[in-house]
C-alpha cells in the first residue's frame, strides 16, 4: 500500500485487471498517485471493511461486474467520492451499470460507461484538481491535446 494515495482503485476481482489497467494509465499519466486493491464485497467483505477503514485516499474508483455491489459497499463506508466502472461480464455489461446507478438515496455513487476506466481515472483527477493546481494544469493540457 502506498503512503498517502489520493486515488484507491478497488477491483472485485483478479479478472478485472484489463480494466484496471485503463484508470492506472491515466492516474499515472496525470501525475495522481494511486493504488490497487483486489477486494470482492462478496468474497472477503472484512478484508474490504479493513482496507477502506485505513484507507487515505481522497477518491475511490471501484469497477465491478455481474451484480456490482462493490460501489455500493464503498460508498456506504465513506462520504469521500466514489465512482462506479461497471464491467462487462454477463448481459453486456448492463447488469453491472444498472446496479451501480441504481442506489437508495443518500448512498450515491458515481458512475462512468461500461468498461470506461478511463474515464473514471479522469473523473477522480478532475475531483482531485479542485485542490491541486497541478494536476488541473496537466488535465487541461490532456483535454487540449485531444481538440
Amino acid at each position: 500500500m502506498l503512503e498517502n494515495p489520493r486515488v484507491a482503485i478497488i477491483a472485485g476481482s483478479k479478472s478485472d485487471q484489463p480494466v484496471v489497467d485503463d484508470a492506472v494509465k491515466v492516474l499515472t499519466e496525470l501525475g495522481v498517485s494511486h493504488e490497487v486493491q483486489f477486494l470482492s464485497a462478496h468474497r472477503n467483505p472484512e478484508g474490504l471493511r479493513r482496507y477502506l477503514s485505513s484507507s487515505t485516499a481522497d477518491v475511490f474508483i471501484a469497477i465491478a461486474g455481474l451484480a456490482a455491489h462493490l460501489p455500493g459497499v464503498i460508498a456506504s463506508t465513506t462520504v469521500k467520492p466514489v465512482i462506479g466502472v461497471p464491467v462487462n461480464a454477463k448481459l453486456n455489461g448492463l447488469d453491472s451499470l444498472l446496479s451501480i446507478v441504481q442506489m437508495p438515496p443518500g448512498v450515491p455513487v458515481g458512475c462512468v460507461g461500461i468498461d470506461n476506466a478511463r474515464n473514471a481515472g479522469i473523473l477522480a483527477a478532475e475531483i482531485i484538481a479542485l485542490g491541486d493546481p497541478g494536476v488541473k494544469g496537466r488535465l487541461e493540457k490532456m483535454r487540449e491535446a485531444w481538440r
